[in-house]
């Protein structure tokens, strides 16, 4: 995928004529949050501020499953989790827990570390390696869990 925004744009197409209305509200949503990037900053999005856009929204997805699955509210969590769905399509297949401690036992054996002290050392270089792949609370969490 060289150019998301035409990606994007043909997928939101395609949806229209095939009468996915899912699909095409999603898309829709997806093309307001670069357009208002777009307007805030005064610019054009790059690829990678789509890619960066993209992944802010499914963020924002899974928060409000949680919030509703909290809240007994399974039907908006169910919308969420289709919109998600959706949402995924467009991004890189994101890392499994397994391939993202390897990731991160490699980091923690290049820097050195040893204890949790150590975790402002090896979260900005897991982040780095994994930029776009994994989440980052589930980051997060696996130092947290390997540095133990």
């Amino acid at each position: 995928m060289t150019d998301p925004k035409a990606f994007l744009s043909d997928a939101l197409k395609e949806a229209m004529k095939s009468r996915d209305n899912a699909t095409r509200d999603v898309l829709r949503l997806l093309q307001s949050a670069i357009k208002q990037v777009e307007v805030d900053s005064r610019k054009e999005v790059t690829s990678e501020d789509v890619m960066d856009i993209l992944q802010k929204e499914a963020k924002k997805r899974r928060e409000s499953i949680v919030d509703y699955e909290k809240g007994n509210r399974q039907d908006l969590a169910d919308e969420e989790k289709a919109e998600l769905v959706i949402i995924e399509k467009f991004l890189p297949k994101q890392l499994t827990a397994d391939e993202l401690r390897e990731v991160v036992r490699g980091v923690i054996t290049e820097t050195g570390a040893t204890s949790a002290k150590d975790l402002n050392k090896v979260m900005p270089a897991v982040m780095a390696k994994v930029k776009g792949l994994a989440d980052g609370k589930l980051v997060s969490q696996i130092v947290k869990e390997l540095l133990g």
